[in-house]
C-alpha cells in the first residue's frame, strides 16, 4: 500500500484492515400500499403481487440493517429502536444485529435480566457472544462479580484480555491461587485497562505481586512505549514511585539531569526508566548517559536493562553499534548473575542487529543467544527456526562438536522446510530440496459442499458483506469457523470463492493443516486482465499478483483506514501522480474502478522497481512504506536480502515484503507448472547504492 506518511520508527505503521464502503442501492417500498389492492386481485394476480409484496419487504427490512448500522454511529436511539422493530418483525435472518446495536448503545443502563433474554432470542450466535464480551466487561467496570461468574463460563470466544483479568480476579476472590496466570495477563496487558489494573492492585494488596513484579511490569512498560503502563506499575510500589514514573514518563532528559539517583532500589529503578525513556527518543544521548555516570552506578541487572533498550532502539534505527550495545547488556547481566528475561521483541532485535554486525558478516553467536534467549512459542516461528539453524551451520566449522551443530542446524531447517511461507521455502532452498508444494486435496462432495452452504452464521456473514457491512460480515464469518475440520474449512472457503468473496476465500483456507487446496490459498481473479497489463509494462505477472494478494485480498472496493484504495491499495495522491505519468484519464471516483487501479497500480510498481535496480524485497518495501525509507534501510553493509528483510524497521513492512515475495513463488508455480523456487527473487542481495546505478527518481511519491 503507497502512502506519503509514516510515524517515527520505534512505533508501528499506522495500518488499518480495510474498510469497504460499497452500499447497495436497496429500495424501500411500503408494502402496505401494495397490500390493500389484494383483496380485489383475481387469484393469479393477487399470487404475483405477494411475491412483489414479499420481496420489497425484504427488500425494506435490508435496508433497516443497514440504517440501524448507520443509527449507531450517529447514538440515534429513537432511529435504532425503530429499526430494530423493523428486522425483527419481519423474521429478517440478520434482525440479531440491530437488537444487538441496540442493546450495546445502552448497555451502561442494562440489566442482567436484558442481556439473559438477549442470549435465550440469539443462542448460539456471534452476536449473544460477542454481548456477552460486553456485558462481562460491563460488569467487570461495576464490580458485580456475582453475575460475573455466573456468566464467565459461557463466554466461548474468550479473547479478550481484560475479560481475563476479571475472571482471574474473581478466581482470587473465590481463593484460588491465581499468582502466575495472573502475572502472565498483566505482563501481557497492551494497555492500562481497568480489569488488569484492578487485577495488579488486589494481589499488590494480597501480598501476592510484589514490589519486583511491578518494576519488571513498568520496564516492559517503558520497552514498548507504554508510558501510562508504566506509571500505573510504579504506582504499586508507593506514592513516591507514582509521582518519579510520571516525572520521567513527562520528560526522561529532564528527571535524569534533576531527580535521578541510585540511593535505594526505588531511585535505581526510576533512573533506569527514565534512561529507556530517554533512549526510545535518543539512543546516542542516553548511551553518554550510561557511559558518564550511570553505567557504574546501577545495579548491573539494571545497568543491562537500560543497555538493552538503548541497543534495541539502535537497532530499529540500523545504526553500526546496536550489536555492540547489546554486547554491552550482555556483559551487565553477566555480572548480575543471572539471564536477564528481556521482552521477545527486544531479543528479536538483538538477533537482528546480529545479523547485520561487523559489515554485514553477522555475529552468527549473538544470532544464536538471542533466539535462546526467547519465550519457547517465539523459538518456534519459523523465522527464528531459520536463523538459529544458519548460526549453527555457520560456526560449526570452528568448533570441536562442528559435526553435532551441523546435524542440529540440518534438523532445525527441515523442521519448517514442510511448511508454506517464507523461511519455509527459504529452509528447503538451504537443504538443497524442492520448495514444499502440498498435494492437491480430494474434490469437494455434494454433501460437503451443501454443510457450509447450509451454515447459518456463514450466510448471515456473506449477506451482511453484500449488504455493504463488511467488518459485520467478517467477524460473523470468522465466528462460524470455530472448530470446523480441515474438509469443513475447504467447503467453507470454496462457498466465499464461488461468491467472488475472496478474502474469506483466502484466508479460511489458509486455516487447514492437513489438507492443503493452493488454488483457493493462492487464487487468480481477474486473470486475463492481469497478465495482460503486467507483461505490457515488464512485470511478472506473478509478482503483482502476490502483492495483490497481500494488499487487498483481491476486494476491488477495498479502501483501507489511511485512504488506500481499490485491487492494489493506491494512495490518492499516488493515483493522481501516476495517472498524470502515464497519460491516463482520471478523476479520484475512479480510483477504485478495477480497470482504472490495476493500471495505476502496475504502472507505480514498475516505476519503483525499476528506481530499485529491480530488487522485488526493496520495491515491495517502497510500494508499502513510500521509497524514501528503503532508499535509508539499505544504507550500511551489504546483506543478503533475507537478513536486511528481516532487518526492516517497520513491523508490518518487515511482514509484507516477506509475504508478497513468498506468494510470487507460489503464483509463479500455478502460472508457469513448474516448482516454485523463492531464492531467484532475492536477487544478490541488498546493500548501498553503486555509484554506476542511474540516479534515484525523487519524484517517485
Amino acid at each position: 500500500m503507497m502512502k506519503s506518511t509514516l510515524p517515527p520508527v520505534f512505533m508501528p505503521l499506522e495500518r488499518r484492515k480495510p474498510v469497504y464502503e460499497r452500499r447497495p442501492a436497496l429500495a424501500v417500498v411500503c408494502a402496505l400500499v401494495l397490500a390493500a389492492g389484494l383483496l380485489a386481485a383475481a387469484p393469479a394476480a393477487r399470487a404475483q403481487a405477494q411475491a412483489q409484496a414479499q420481496a420489497q419487504s425484504v427488500g425494506a427490512a435490508d435496508a433497516a440493517v443497514v440504517d440501524a448500522r448507520d443509527a449507531l454511529k450517529r447514538k440515534d436511539r429513537g432511529r435504532l429502536a425503530a429499526d430494530r422493530a423493523a428486522t425483527i418483525a419481519a423474521n429478517h435472518p440478520l434482525a440479531m444485529w440491530p437488537d444487538y446495536w441496540e442493546l450495546t448503545n445502552r448497555l451502561g443502563e442494562a440489566q442482567q435480566a436484558e442481556v439473559t433474554a438477549f442470549s435465550a432470542r440469539w443462542s448460539g450466535s456471534y452476536v449473544e457472544d460477542r454481548l456477552r464480551n460486553d456485558w462481562l466487561l460491563e460488569l467487570g467496570k461495576r464490580r458485580d462479580w456475582a453475575n460475573f461468574a455466573a456468566e464467565f463460563p459461557r463466554f466461548r470466544m474468550n479473547d479478550d484480555r481484560e475479560v481475563t483479568c476479571y475472571a482471574l480476579l474473581t478466581d482470587h476472590l473465590s481463593g484460588k491461587d491465581v499468582r502466575e496466570p495472573a502475572l502472565a495477563a498483566w505482563f501481557a496487558q497492551r494497555d492500562a485497562d481497568d480489569g488488569c489494573a484492578l487485577l495488579a492492585t488486589t494481589l499488590t494488596e494480597a501480598k501476592q505481586f510484589t514490589p519486583t513484579d511491578a518494576w519488571r511490569k513498568a520496564r516492559f512498560a517503558i520497552d514498548a512505549n507504554r508510558p501510562r503502563a508504566a506509571r500505573q506499575a510504579a504506582a504499586l510500589v508507593s506514592p513516591a514511585a507514582a509521582s518519579g514514573a510520571t516525572e520521567l514518563t513527562d520528560g526522561a532528559a529532564r528527571y535524569l539531569a534533576r531527580s535521578a539517583s541510585t540511593a535505594n532500589r526505588t531511585a535505581s529503578e526510576l533512573t533506569t526508566l527514565a534512561l529507556m525513556r530517554l533512549g526510545t527518543d535518543d539512543a546516542d544521548a542516553a548511551a553518554d548517559a550510561l557511559n558518564a555516570r550511570w553505567d557504574r552506578a546501577l545495579p548491573p541487572d539494571l545497568g543491562a536493562w537500560a543497555w538493552a533498550m538503548l541497543a534495541k532502539q539502535s537497532a530499529i534505527k540500523l545504526q553500526p553499534d546496536a550489536a555492540d550495545r547489546f554486547q554491552r547488556a550482555a556483559q551487565r547481566a553477566a555480572k548480575a548473575g543471572r539471564e536477564l528475561d528481556w521482552p521477545d521483541e527486544t531479543l528479536a532485535w538483538k538477533a537482528r542487529a546480529a545479523l547485520r554486525a561487523d559489515n554485514g558478516r553477522a555475529r552468527w553467536q549473538q544470532v544464536t543467544q538471542a533466539i535462546n534467549a526467547m519465550a519457547p512459542a517465539e523459538q518456534r516461528e519459523p523465522a527464528w527456526v531459520y536463523w538459529k539453524a544458519r548460526a549453527l551451520l555457520a560456526v560449526s566449522a570452528d568448533s570441536q562438536d562442528g559435526e553435532s551443530m551441523r546435524a542440529l542446524g540440518r534438523e532445525l531447517l527441515a523442521s519448517i522446510a514442510g511448511q508454506l511461507n517464507f523461511y519455509a521455502a527459504l529452509a528447503a532452498e538451504q537443504l538443497g530440496q524442492p520448495v514444499f508444494m502440498p498435494a492437491r486435496p480430494a474434490p469437494l462432495t455434494a454433501a460437503e459442499r451443501a454443510g457450509a452452504a447450509q451454515s447459518p452464521g456463514l450466510a448471515r456473514a456473506l449477506l451482511l458483506i453484500t449488504l455493504g457491512l463488511r467488518n459485520e460480515g467478517v467477524r460473523e464469518w470468522n465466528y462460524s469457523l470455530r472448530g470446523l475440520a480441515d474438509r469443513e474449512l475447504l467447503a467453507a472457503a470454496q462457498l466465499a470463492c464461488d461468491r467472488e468473496v475472496w478474502d474469506r476465500c483466502i484466508n479460511t483456507s489458509d486455516r487447514t493443516r492437513t489438507e492443503i487446496d493452493m488454488d483457493q490459498r493462492f487464487p487468480m481473479p481477474f486473470r486475463k486482465d492481469v497478465t495482460a497489463r503486467s507483461r505490457d509494462i515488464g512485470l511478472d505477472p506473478a509478482y503483482v499478483y502476490g502483492l495483490i494478494r497481500q494488499e487487498s485480498r483481491f476486494i476491488v472496493d477495498a479502501r483501507s483506514g489511511v485512504g488506500a484504495s481499490g485491487l492494489m491499495q493506491v494512495m490518492p495522491a499516488t493515483a493522481s501522480w501516476t495517472a498524470k505519468r502515464i497519460g491516463l484519464p482520471y478523476t479520484p471516483g475512479t480510483i477504485t474502478d478495477r480497470d482504472t487501479n490495476l493500471r495505476l497500480g502496475t504502472a507505480y510498481l514498475k516505476l519503483v522497481l525499476d528506481d530499485f535496480g529491480g530488487s522485488q524485497a526493496m520495491a515491495a518495501a517502497a510500494y508499502n512504506a513510500g521509497p524514501g525509507r528503503p532508499r535509508k534501510w539499505r544504507d550500511g553493509p551489504q546483506l543478503e536480502t533475507a537478513a536486511w528483510a528481516e532487518n526492516i524497521p517497520f513491523t508490518e513492512t518487515r511482514d509484507y515484503v516477506k509475504k508478497v515475495l513468498s506468494n510470487a513463488s507460489y503464483y509463479a508455480a500455478q502460472i508457469s507448472g513448474q516448482p516454485p523456487t523463492l531464492k531467484p527473487r532475492l536477487g544478490r542481495g541488498v546493500g548501498p547504492t553503486d555509484a554506476s546505478a542511474p540516479a534515484v527518481n525523487k519524484d517517485l511519491p
